[in-house]
């Protein structure tokens, strides 16, 4: 991975601009939202083509998407980008992206679910730190949908860490007895593995990786997981953390059985592993996570992951 080209911190009351690079979000939903960072001090703008609903299920066509995309890059009053929401269409901008421009104006981007892809390539060729975090339409509507002390500390590069009072539980301690450090990587797992033999095919080798994914059952997990596995790309891994996994059940089946499938397909794969952190598809309190940066994963009786260096240069 590249050097870290790391964006400038982010003041209290900065402004920030709402884009939406994959699918639209209910005007409601939006309106929320831009009330609920407006109340914290920010002053949020929505790009021209942010509340697009067609065609298909796209927030405008990809030439609009990637426009208001760039344009907030570009913008020198716009101090952090955020998404309105996933869905589905952000892997029609891969081949379009302007990583010059994007390069020469680094900001946090605050994305998950759909926007993996586009998160993981600004890391993986500009080494720009991924903010793994809340969207606008997605949890900041809701009246508990951010965890803001991570929100906070990662756009103004304090250091913060995670545990059981974000959902953070020991699956497995692996053949590790102490805590294990490593670059912070990841994403939605389900868009993760479609990436593999694409151009944008992700560098999750050798990282401390978390995954974490919605409305997917425990065999299809174990699937992806099994795919990752022998395309290679868990060698080297120091460990991992899985989200909430967000109704990742089957119906009538164990409470247990998520937990029995990801250790099954991960029998070969002797690291720590925790599970149940809440961030990215959620119930409440979307924790930011920011990939790219040295983190510490310590399982156990009180598992926690911390980040160890700061995403954005103070």
């Amino acid at each position: 991975m590249k050097a870290l080209l790391k964006p400038p911190s982010v003041a209290p009351d900065a402004a920030m601009s709402i884009v939406a690079p994959a699918s639209p979000a209910k005007p409601e939903r939006v309106d929320l939202g831009l009330a609920a960072l407006r109340s914290l001090g920010y002053s949020p703008n929505l790009a021209p083509n942010a509340r697009l609903h067609a065609p298909l299920y796209f927030a405008g066509t990809a030439q609009q998407r990637l426009d208001d995309l760039h344009a907030a890059f570009a913008d020198p009053d716009t101090a952090a980008i955020m998404c309105i929401r996933g869905g589905y269409g952000s892997n029609y901008l891969l081949s379009g992206l302007d990583l010059k421009t994007i390069a020469a104006h680094p900001k946090p981007f605050f994305a998950y679910s759909d926007l993996t892809g586009i998160q993981l390539q600004l890391l993986d060729e500009l080494g720009m730190p991924v903010f793994h975090g809340p969207m606008l339409a997605a949890d900041f509507y809701l009246p508990n949908g951010v965890h803001l002390e991570s929100f906070r500390a990662a756009l103004g590069g304090e250091l913060y860490s995670v545990g059981a009072a974000e959902g953070l539980r020991t699956l497995s301690t692996g053949a590790f007895s102490t805590p294990v450090r490593g670059t912070l990587y990841g994403g939605c797992l389900s868009i993760l593995t479609s990436l593999l033999g694409t151009p944008w095919e992700p560098s999750i080798e050798g990282k401390l990786l978390f995954l974490e994914d919605t409305g997917v059952k425990p065999y299809q997990i174990d699937r992806m997981l099994w795919q990752l596995l022998h395309a290679g790309k868990l060698d080297g891994i120091r460990g991992i953390v899985f989200g909430e996994m967000l109704d990742c059940a089957s119906p009538g089946a164990p409470a247990s059985l998520l937990d029995d499938a990801i250790l099954n397909a991960l029998v070969r794969v002797d690291v720590p592993i925790a599970i149940g952190l809440r961030s990215g598809h959620v119930s409440r309190e979307n924790v930011t996570l920011t990939f790219g940066v040295e983190a510490e994963l310590s399982v156990g009786d009180s598992p926690r992951l911390s980040i160890l260096e700061p995403a954005v240069a103070k």
